[in-house]
């Protein structure tokens, strides 16, 4: 038997998901660990200032990809964002706000010429995530500092990607 339930409450998917771990034995059971612009809104909200500067500075300026030096100049040492990025992954699982299994939307690039040293290069987000999380940023204030850096106004909605869709 195959069940889908698409727009059940967090509480809905709390019980059921506990009510399956109790019967963990005799099903197969899989989360849906996709991100989707409410868990990417939730996730952007959750980050530190600096973390969310920097997960915004990669989707919107860099379009998934941000060379770490760059990153770096607008934010100085980037080991404080980078923990906060990965700590909201375990803190939205343990709140039950994504399944276990869900993954870090951004990933670090190192330097496939020197592995024995590993220092940054470059911070990456799946095409797949990147409209997604373009559409939960531009739900969401633009911070000053994120603002400055792409030229415009923190009252400004940042561009989703989505603008001419109709186009295409």
């Amino acid at each position: 038997m195959r069940i889908t339930i698409e727009g059940a409450s967090e509480e809905f998917e709390r019980k059921l998901l506990a009510l399956l771990a109790d019967h963990r034995h005799e099903l197969t059971v899989t989360a849906d660990t996709e991100w989707t612009v409410e868990r990417a809104e939730r996730y952007l909200r959750s980050l530190t200032a600096g973390a969310r500067q920097f997960a915004e500075l990669v989707v919107l300026a860099g379009q998934g990809y941000a060379e770490a030096d760059k990153l770096r100049s607008v934010l100085g040492k980037l080991n404080g964002p980078t923990i906060a990025l990965s700590r909201a992954i375990g803190r939205g699982i343990r709140e039950g706000w994504w399944p276990e299994g869900t993954t870090a939307p951004i990933t670090v690039v190192y330097d496939p010429d020197n592995p024995s040293w590993q220092k940054a290069i470059a911070y990456e987000m799946s095409s797949e995530n990147v409209p997604i999380f373009r559409a939960a940023i531009a739900q969401l204030p633009l911070p000053k500092g994120t603002a400055q850096y792409l030229g415009l106004s923190p009252q400004t909605a940042p561009p989703t990607g989505l603008e001419n869709a109709d186009e295409r």
